[in-house]
């Protein structure tokens, strides 16, 4: 049986969000895993919760963290990168359950869509093809 992923999405910019998960839905798809579960939260800050709930269920091998804080006039946008990113991080520590960084941290719009929804710089899939490099190591340690 094929292993299972969810992918946790911030809904800020929903455009962006959409472009995220199909992206990542079509990697996962191209390795041959069935369709991840999709949960969606409302902002990047709430991405770690999200993704502790979904490693702690027991039901996936790996979690995509996916999402866009786009740089506004205040340092919001510092704090809100900088403990995401800590957050997904302790989650993957914590649990053992792998979670990737598919956030885009951006200075403009025309960044973020630059790196989602395709080219090699997209985000949603460069998360889903993480979280299957992880699982080929863990099924490597596994193995020996």
């Amino acid at each position: 049986m094929a292993e299972r992923y969810a992918i946790v999405c911030a809904q800020f910019y929903p455009e962006l969000a959409e472009r995220l998960t199909l992206s990542a839905q079509a990697a996962f798809a191209e390795a041959g895993c069935e369709p991840a579960e999709t949960f969606e939260v409302h902002g990047a800050f709430e991405l770690p919760a999200a993704a502790k709930f979904c490693a702690q269920s027991g039901r996936f091998a790996g979690v995509a963290c996916l999402g866009a804080v786009i740089r506004g006039e205040t340092d919001h946008y510092d704090y809100v990168c900088a403990e995401t990113a800590r957050g997904i991080q302790s989650v993957s520590l914590d649990t053992a359950v792998p979670c990737s960084f598919g956030v885009l941290t951006v200075d403009t719009l025309d960044q973020a869509l630059e790196r989602s929804g395709g080219g090699v710089r997209d985000a949603g899939r460069n998360a889903a093809s993480a979280l299957l490099a992880l699982q080929r190591v863990r099924a490597q340690l596994d193995a020996n």
